[in-house]
C-alpha cells in the first residue's frame, strides 16, 4: 500500500494507572523492548477529539481565540472538541462542536486529515474535518462556560493563516495541520479528492 504508518503493539509486563483525572488519566507501561530489556513508558491516556477546518465561500476559515492555561497562552483555533461518549461518530460530534462553538451549521463534510498530536507521550488521535456551504445554525446560541465564555471568533483567509503559521505566529496544532493540509489539497487533486466525512478512522473506531 505504499509509504504508511502501520499498527504494532509490543508485549507490556504490567500497567498501572497513578492519576485519573475528568477526562484524561496517565498510564505507566512496562514495554519490552526489541533486545529484550523492560523499561516504563509514562503517557497520557486520551478518549480522541476532532476540528473543523469550516471554510466559507469567500475562502475565509472560522477560527476561535481562545486561553489556554498549560501554555500560558491566547491561541487562534479552529472549532474542536472531545470525543466524550465512547464509540461516538467523529462527524456527529464535529457538528456539535461547530455549533457549540460558532452557532454554525454547514452542509458539505470531508475528512482532512487524521493526526496523533504527541505520540510521545498521549494517544490522543485527531480526526480534522473539512466543513464547507456554512450557515448560521437555527435556534439559541449554546451557552458556553469557564475558558469558552472569553472566546473570540473572526474569519481569516486562509492564505493569512498559512502566512501565519509559517512566521511562527499560530501555534495551535489542528488550526496548523487543517490549514496546510488543505492548502495541499487546493493546490493538487482538489478537494473532490478528500476522504469522505464516514470514512473509517481505525484509531478510535465508531459506530455508523
Amino acid at each position: 500500500m505504499g509509504f504508511q504508518d502501520t499498527p504494532e503493539e509490543w508485549q507490556v509486563t504490567a500497567s498501572v494507572t497513578p492519576f485519573t483525572g475528568n477526562k484524561t488519566s496517565v498510564r505507566t507501561d512496562d514495554v519490552v523492548m526489541p533486545d529484550g530489556s523492560v523499561h516504563s513508558r509514562d503517557y497520557q491516556v486520551h478518549p480522541g477529539s476532532v476540528a473543523v477546518l469550516a471554510l466559507d465561500g469567500d475562502g475565509r476559515v472560522l477560527v476561535l481565540r481562545q486561553y489556554r492555561h498549560p501554555v500560558r497562552h491566547k491561541l487562534w483555533e479552529i472549532p474542536a472538541g472531545l470525543l466524550d461518549i465512547p464509540g461516538e461518530n467523529p462527524l456527529h460530534a464535529a457538528q456539535r462542536e461547530l455549533y457549540e462553538e460558532a452557532h454554525v451549521k454547514a452542509e458539505d463534510w470531508r475528512v482532512l486529515t487524521d493526526v496523533y498530536t504527541t505520540p510521545g507521550g498521549c494517544d490522543e488521535a485527531v480526526r480534522v474535518f473539512l466543513a464547507q456551504d456554512l450557515s448560521e445554525a437555527e435556534g439559541e446560541r449554546f451557552e458556553v462556560s469557564e475558558e469558552e465564555a472569553d472566546m473570540e471568533q473572526a474569519r481569516v483567509p486562509l492564505d493569512e493563516l498559512v502566512r501565519g503559521v509559517l512566521a511562527g505566529d499560530l501555534h495551535n496544532n489542528c488550526l496548523v495541520v487543517g490549514t496546510l493540509a488543505l492548502t495541499a489539497v487546493l493546490a493538487g487533486d482538489g478537494v473532490d479528492s478528500l476522504r469522505p466525512a464516514d470514512a473509517p478512522w481505525p484509531a478510535r473506531p465508531f459506530e455508523a
